[in-house]
Order: structure tokens, then C-alpha cells, then sequence
């Protein structure tokens, strides 16, 4: 099986900012995204989605380095004083390069 050398940027943030992000991810270079609705407790406190104020999303983008490294850049240069964000990068392996 031959796979394939991308990387995972998981972004976990604030739900207010899907359309937002969303539309930055495609004018960045990604080919596409995953989103999901996400909870937990962190520097911020307890984020359950009991209201849409404490909804969180997780958003997950597999691509080349540089495009992740471009996105990475982004959000840090434009989100990480103001939201509740955690960006972080993983290697991963895929089987159908051409997807990403």
C-alpha cells in the first residue's frame, strides 16, 4: 500500500467563527474541511454548546505542509489574541494524495 505524506491541522475555536474560517480555509489553498461540533473544558472554562455563546467546533484540514503552514500562520496572526482557539498540526498518512 503506498501512502502518502500530508499534514492534519485540527483547529478547535469558537463556533461564531465557521463561515468565517471557512471561507479563509478555501482562499488559503485547501481543498477541503471536516467541522464538527465539539465540547470540553479548557483555559476558557466549560464549553458545552448548552447556548450557541458556548459552542465550539472543531475543524479538521488535510493538506500539504506549506498550505498548513500558511494556515497556521493565519490564525495565529489573526485569532490567537481575540477567540478561544487551539490550532495544532499532525502528521498524517493518506492513501489518495490527489484529494488533498
Amino acid at each position: 500500500m503506498n501512502s502518502h505524506k500530508r499534514k492534519l491541522l485540527t483547529i478547535v475555536t469558537e463556533a461564531a467563527l465557521e463561515s468565517t474560517l471557512v471561507r479563509e480555509i478555501e482562499s488559503l489553498g485547501a481543498h477541503g474541511y471536516t467541522i464538527t461540533d465539539a465540547r470540553g473544558k479548557g483555559e476558557h472554562g466549560v464549553r458545552n454548546a448548552g447556548w450557541e455563546a458556548s459552542a465550539n467546533i472543531r475543524v479538521e484540514v488535510v493538506c500539504d505542509a506549506e498550505t498548513a503552514a500558511a494556515l497556521a500562520a493565519h490564525l495565529r496572526e489573526h485569532y490567537s489574541r481575540n477567540y478561544a482557539m487551539i490550532p495544532y498540526l499532525s502528521d498524517v498518512e493518506v492513501l489518495r494524495p490527489e484529494k488533498f
